[in-house]
């Protein structure tokens, strides 16, 4: 089986959280969001990995390389216009030949991991009436957001619709799709939605209506699109509410960390107090300074007397007398000084490059 994954804006039109940057390397406890289904795709077995990449495909290209960090092979396959989820299965045909494979959208992030999904699916390949696909399901409060599936009583998927006004389901597809090579036909026989886009919600409709059986499983545990500011802090809290502590760097006399904490190589805590559960990052360096639950602070940034909690800060950023900041998303290369009087909280989402002065 072989693995596919849609990244770096391509897929669909995705409004990327920085301006600048693939938005799949935001990352979620310090760790790049598209290395958490590449990872979840090498437990469950799979070795070959295509990615399709966009825009943002020399960034991409850069972090992930040749695969090799994860123990697997990674294939590139550009795609030049965000022209659906359905489009990335037909430019990808070359790479997925006749294959069975997972089809996983970078954005996403699970607590349940693929390994029971995928062998569910290849258990259910050798049965003598085996699925052609296989799709995650995950129960919503309000489902027009979202690709909708309809379920009868047998279990089978019998209807689709993309993000409609009245769903006729509670149950959207998280973004995890399991084909086998009769999905080619599908997308070569559909054609563009009315936002212009191979919708892959269409090419599965078009396998049910050809007699293909198109399985479902409910997903377990949490799942978030992390492709806004509340969401992605709701997911670094879940993600971090299971690190294990770990000190790689130095903490000062006059510093006290509590609780789970982990601090990366070259991380200075000078005079602060840290309460986890928090990640700082590589050659960070935390100055008079308080950093509360549900913290990431990225690599090589500095924080200086300022108080900050349930926030992401991205690599390279200096904060320095903000006062107090929560929920806040703060972008990479962004620079937070203190003008004059300051107010007991701020909110902030700040892209990359940012120059803020807080009064």
């Amino acid at each position: 089986m072989k693995g596919l994954i849609l990244s770096g804006g391509a897929g669909t039109r995705l409004r990327p959280i920085t301006h600048t940057r693939a938005k799949q390397l935001v990352p979620i406890a310090n760790k790049p969001i598209l290395f958490y289904g590449i990872e979840a795709m090498a437990e469950a077995g799979i070795r070959e990995i295509g990615i399709i990449v966009g825009d943002t495909r020399d960034e991409i290209i850069a972090a992930v390389g040749d695969g090799s960090q994860f123990g697997v092979k990674v294939t590139y396959i550009p795609q030049d216009a965000p022209l659906g989820l359905a489009h990335c299965v037909l430019i990808a045909r070359d790479f997925l030949k006749d294959d069975d494979f997972v089809m996983y959208l970078g954005d996403n992030m699970l607590e349940q991991n693929l390994t029971q999904f995928v062998s569910g699916f290849q258990s259910k390949r050798t049965s003598s009436n085996p699925p052609s696909a296989q799709i995650l399901l995950c129960e919503v409060e309000d489902a027009s957001h979202f690709g909708v599936a309809v379920v009868n009583k047998d279990g089978h998927v019998t209807d689709l619709e993309e993000k409609p006004k009245k769903p006729r389901s509670n149950l959207a597809l998280v973004g995890v799709y399991l084909f086998d090579k009769s999905i080619h036909v599908a997308v070569s026989s559909i054609k563009p939605s009315a936002r212009g886009e191979l919708e892959i919600t269409d090419a599965i409709q078009w396998l049910v209506d050809n007699k293909h059986v198109v399985h479902h499983e409910v997903l377990e545990g949490w799942w978030i699109d992390t492709g806004k500011k509340d969401p992605l802090l709701e997911c670094n809290r879940l993600v971090l509410d299971v690190i294990e502590s770990d000190n790689n760097g130095t903490v000062d006399d006059a510093s006290r960390v509590e609780g789970r904490v982990r601090i990366m190589d070259g991380a200075k805590i000078e005079n602060s107090r840290v309460r986890g559960p928090v990640v700082i990052g590589r050659n960070a360096v935390i100055v008079n300074s308080y950093i509360g639950p549900y913290t990431s602070v990225g690599d090589d940034c500095t924080i200086a007397d300022t108080d900050i909690e349930h926030s992401v800060v991205l690599s390279r950023s200096s904060i320095s007398g903000a006062g107090r900041l929560v929920d806040s998303l703060i972008g990479y290369d962004v620079a937070v000084k203190r003008t004059e009087a300051l107010p007991k909280a701020h909110r902030l989402m700040l892209g990359d490059d940012s120059i803020v002065e807080i009064g």
